[in-house]
């Protein structure tokens, strides 16, 4: 079933949440008992993300520095099936910009529809670890417009190869990402909604936030949103703090601002279940409030962890 279908039908709030695949060289047991955990709170969807290459150097046996691009989290689609025929829960498959060409992009979504996956998010990708400017493949994209451009296109039943006999049209349901406090490559808010609402333009059906921990930036965001015209669903996306290391890590990773006082908690928080617990209390509050102002949905960044996650929707759903 389709995100937006879902999002339309819901006669209640829903409870969404995102899977990271293993590094190589794992399983996926610790994943699929993340989902059994959180599957008892009936996810309307699961996200299962996707991750480009990165440049590694590795020591060669003359003592010198060999260049390498590895793939350490392979695994989106075939998680993204498994997922969704072992707990018969639809699965968003994230597919990203990055490392990737267009020809390389049409393959994966044939994959997708193949295996019966019908929900993709639409994105760029980060640069790769250590470099600060993101720069596309040779035939890649720049930009996820683009990406979500192609997506519109099969569902159109236009391929790259315009000489394709009898091509059949996809039925993907194209989400895509905003980022109420900007993406960090943007000059400013105005110029990315005007971005955000290309991406809309070209096919998007809904938008997950990245994401925040005032509510008031994302109330400010779905306004100025529709003042431009996008009208599309906008599920605001919400993380459990875990440790105090999440104070450096996600400002720096991410690109949000954490208030006060929160910042003063964690803070003064000495030991690390005493983390936890103000995590879920702060989540907890943003979720209930988020509801009550009419929210379509609540996405959960659980990164592996479901504990957190799981006593949030146990105090809101």
């Amino acid at each position: 079933m389709q995100v937006i279908d879902i999002l339309r039908q819901a006669k209640r709030p829903l409870f969404t949440f995102e899977l990271v695949p293993p590094l190589k060289g794992g399983d996926a047991q610790t994943l699929l008992e993340t989902v059994r955990q959180l599957s008892q709170f009936e996810p309307a969807y699961i996200n299962v993300t996707n991750h480009q290459q990165e440049v590694v150097y590795l020591e060669r046996p003359d003592g010198l520095l060999e260049r390498r691009t590895v793939r350490k989290r392979p695994g989106t689609i075939a998680l993204s099936a498994l997922i969704q025929y072992t707990f018969n829960i639809p699965v968003v498959a994230h597919l990203i910009c990055g490392g990737m060409d267009q020809d390389q992009l049409e393959d994966a979504l044939v994959e997708l529809n193949f295996l019966g996956i019908e929900n993709v998010l639409a994105l760029r990708g980060d640069p790769p670890n250590g470099e600060k400017r993101f720069v596309p493949v040779k035939g890649g994209y720049e930009h996820s417009s683009e990406l979500v451009s192609q997506i519109n296109d099969l569902n159109m039943g236009r391929y790259l190869d315009q000489n394709l006999q009898n091509a059949r049209k996809t039925h993907f349901c194209i989400g895509v990402a905003g980022y109420p406090e900007k993406h960090a490559e943007a000059p400013n808010l105005e110029r990315d909604i005007e971005m955000l609402k290309h991406k809309v333009d070209s096919g998007a059906h809904y938008i997950v936030t990245q994401m925040f921990f005032d509510n008031a930036v994302y109330y400010r965001f779905v306004d100025a949103c529709r003042k431009a015209g996008i009208t599309v669903p906008i599920i605001p996306g919400l993380k459990p703090i875990g440790s105090k290391r999440d104070l450096a890590t996600i400002p720096q990773t991410f690109h949000v601002d954490f208030p006060s006082e929160l910042v003063e908690q964690l803070t003064k928080a000495t030991k690390l279940a005493e983390i936890h617990e103000i995590g879920v209390h702060w989540c907890t509050l943003q979720t209930k409030d988020l509801l009550a102002h009419g929210a379509p949905s609540v996405h959960f960044y659980t990164l592996g962890k479901a504990e957190s996650v799981a006593s949030v929707v146990r105090s809101c759903y």
